[in-house]
């Protein structure tokens, strides 16, 4: 960076020009990543107009899943659809599952900024899941908007984790969330708690979207750095919400009080990922709660990861070691 900024009376800082070099101690892999422009950001419809919004979503769905589906190639995992808790689901199960993992099962919550990839991005995500964790995975094919905001997706969570306490034991259950998904996975544990239901014996909380405003550091500093979140997804966001209040803590989970019995947790960002504010924020409350958490910040990495990197592998193995130490 250079030219030394002007700041305004709100502390906003100016710059004339802005370089950000490469960074240095990351892999080719990576390094080839960031080079990476970043996907067009399109014009989004207005708020109120549904029919318009539909038609984004299924636009950008048809672009996105073919592109995902070509990146992973056939993966060693077996996906079926289910109905779980009278909620659509795909079930996704390693052919080498290990034997001490049998029994043990992750319910997943997909990224896609709260309202992407539901069905096929979703069978396709929990099969990519399963891989990465070498573990059963059940993903929830959760409602989205425009017909379904807040709480439609928290509520399906809830239903799913209701009816797997009915055939698996709670210390047998990992909850994980991404991006979008992370909110929802938080969110749907706070109900579970009010509920008074058993919590499961972990949970992990992938690059997650804690902070409905938008207001950590990160957004300002990483807008333009991060070439998956270019912009935030403050539209989408706004689709979610509807009419709610963006600091219920079911809405921006890192205001939430975790109080005890929330459980041990695996929280993950990079310091290129414009939500690396949420992810410390969310950390944060956990550790005020007294709730033991783990904090991987990973060097140079956006929104999501680099997309298969060494720095990538060494993300899944902490998510297979934290799975692993859950079975002791």
């Amino acid at each position: 960076m250079s030219g030394k900024p002007t700041i305004d009376a709100d502390g906003t800082r100016h710059f004339t020009d802005r370089a950000v070099p490469l960074p240095q101690h990351v892999s080719a892999a990576a390094k080839a990543m960031l080079c990476f422009a970043g996907m067009p950001v399109p014009d989004y419809p207005p708020l109120a107009d549904k029919a318009a919004w539909r038609a984004h979503i299924a636009a950008q769905n048809a672009m996105l899943v073919p592109f995902m589906a070509a990146r992973s190639g056939a993966l060693p995992v077996t996906v079926s659809d289910e109905m779980v808790g009278g909620v659509a689901c795909f079930r996704a199960v390693p052919h080498d599952l290990p034997a001490a993992l049998a029994g043990k099962i992750v319910l997943d919550f997909h990224g896609g900024a709260f309202i992407y990839l539901a069905g096929a991005g979703t069978r396709l995500m929990a099969g990519q899941s399963a891989d990465r964790l070498g573990v059963a995975v059940l993903s929830v094919d959760y409602r989205v908007p425009p017909d379904f905001p807040f709480p439609a997706a928290i509520e399906d969570g809830l239903a799913v984790y209701r009816a797997l306490l009915e055939t698996h034991a709670a210390s047998d259950i990992i909850v994980c969330g991404s991006s979008a998904g992370g909110n929802i996975a938080a969110a749907m544990l706070l109900m579970a708690r009010n509920a008074g239901l058993a919590l499961p014996r972990a949970a992990i909380f992938l690059s997650p979207s804690m902070d409905m405003r938008e207001g950590g550091d990160s957004f300002g500093v990483l807008c333009g750095i991060d070439p998956v979140l270019a912009n935030g997804t403050a539209d989408q966001k706004g689709l979610y919400v509807g009419g709610a209040d963006m600091d219920d803590p079911l809405l921006s989970p890192f205001r939430a009080d975790f109080g005890p019995g929330f459980p041990p947790s695996l929280v993950q960002a990079g310091t290129r990922d414009m939500l690396l504010s949420s992810a410390v924020l969310f950390h944060r409350a956990l550790r005020r709660a007294l709730v033991p958490a783990e904090l991987h910040i990973f060097e140079a990495m956006p929104h999501g990861g680099f997309g298969g990197s060494p720095e990538d592998d060494d993300l899944t193995a902490e998510l297979r070691r934290f799975i692993a130490a859950q079975t002791v």
